[in-house]
């Protein structure tokens, strides 16, 4: 895309009243506009990273066999009395009368209506293992603090598995576990995986995944160890159980929760399925990602003193385009660089703006490499990528273009 086509309202200084981190250049970058206390609007390259998080989580839970579906954000009073937690959202849950005088709410999460949608459609044994996601909004009335990190609207993916034993849902517990551990890795995000309460969600077991972060709305214990995930809630504990290398202690941002329902909602809500000697509960287990908190999670901990630093599945755009003047040669190279990889993936900072704002724009936003043209390319013919991590590589054009067209 051309820069001057695209709409991202950057700024040069610091002119939000944030204490984080992340909701700092959140804000600076363009990524978002602050519409009122715990509510935010995403930009064009804000919508861009939310929907780049979104495709890396659909790609892992459509791998596994989950289908996506859309439930109603908007639901009525009633299948959340018959669950119980009606009363215990209480002060949480968006909730209002409507003209008919029935009580309805905003939804906070979707165990009711995904355990009503299947209700009467999943009978059999034959039907399950059954799994089914959405991605969406979701609203809780919450304090809002930390930018991005408590908001009353946010984006999360929840998924829900339907299962006619203990031990099958065990089964697809340890998949989505594993999924998770794919998406997280994928991601280019920092964490450790914490033994849960599952509190108002109920069930008999359930685990976080916590980013680690200088900034965090909860705490905890970790293994600082490469490829040792092992995290605690217990701050007793010092030395990993996993490998021995001794804890440390941290601000974290829960990244993601799963669990292991069991019959908490099929028994209120009479979910079944038919055996020859009768009706037996279906077990359940409930899946969430934080979708859009992983973007101060992987603000908070990739950025330096220029702005972020998105690994390149998130990134806004691939590639940034900056021409150091207007030289026939150059222009022609950056036009052909731009529609060869493509508007959707480049970044093109054609016109007139001097070269350090392009340079500082480009690094705020958090575009992972840099096209720079210049005498380089003049007296070599080489194009000369300059990568957000400090790298820098030099590429013929043929080679270039194999590697990123």
């Amino acid at each position: 895309m051309r820069r001057s086509n695209l709409f991202v309202p950057t700024s040069k200084e610091d002119e939000s009243t944030a204490q984080v981190r992340s909701a700092e250049l959140a804000l600076r970058s363009g990524l978002v506009d602050h519409a009122g206390a715990g509510i935010f609007s995403y930009s064009p390259t804000g919508k861009r990273v939310l929907d780049n998080i979104a495709d890396v989580v659909r790609e892992h839970m459509d791998a596994i066999g989950a289908q996506e579906v859309s439930l109603p954000k908007l639901q009525y009073a009633e299948i959340w009395r018959k669950s119980g937690r009606w009363a215990e959202f209480e002060g949480e849950m968006f909730a209002f009368e409507n003209r008919e005088g029935k009580d309805m709410c905003l939804a906070t999460t979707h165990e009711e209506p995904m355990a009503d949608l299947v209700r009467e459609r999943v009978r059999s044994k034959n039907n399950m293992p059954l799994a089914l996601y959405q991605i969406g909004g979701k609203f809780r009335d919450d304090h809002p603090r930390n930018g991005l990190l408590r908001t009353k609207e946010f984006s999360m993916k929840d998924a829900y598995s339907f299962n006619s034993s203990e031990e099958a849902l065990d089964e697809v517990y340890q998949e989505m576990r594993e999924a998770y551990i794919e998406i997280f890795e994928k991601l280019g995000v920092d964490y450790a995986i914490v033994d849960a309460d599952p509190s108002s969600m109920g069930g008999t077991a359930s685990e976080e995944f916590q980013a680690p972060a200088d900034v965090g709305s909860d705490e905890m214990a970790y293994c600082p160890a490469e490829d040792c995930r092992f995290g605690t809630l217990d701050f007793d504990e010092t030395d990993c159980p996993e490998c021995g290398e001794t804890l440390v202690e941290s601000n974290s941002i829960e990244l993601g929760h799963i669990f292991k329902l069991g019959t908490r909602y099929s028994d209120p809500l009479d979910l079944t399925f038919d055996t020859e000697s009768g009706e037996e509960k279906v077990i359940m287990g409930s899946y969430g990602i934080g979708i859009s908190r992983m973007i101060p999670a992987l603000i908070e901990q990739r950025n330096d003193d220029d702005g972020i630093i998105w690994p390149e599945e998130v990134a806004p755009f691939s590639l940034s385009v900056v021409p150091l003047n207007e030289n026939e040669e150059i222009i022609e190279m950056a036009e052909e660089i731009h529609d060869r990889v493509g508007p959707s993936e480049v970044l093109y900072f054609e016109g007139d703006t001097a070269i350090g704002e392009k340079f500082a724009e480009s690094d705020l936003i958090g575009v992972p490499a840099k096209v720079i043209l210049g005498n380089t390319f003049l007296e070599d013919g080489e194009l000369e990528v300059e990568f957000r991590d400090g790298g820098r590589e030099f590429y013929e054009p043929s080679e270039f273009f194999e590697t990123y067209a």
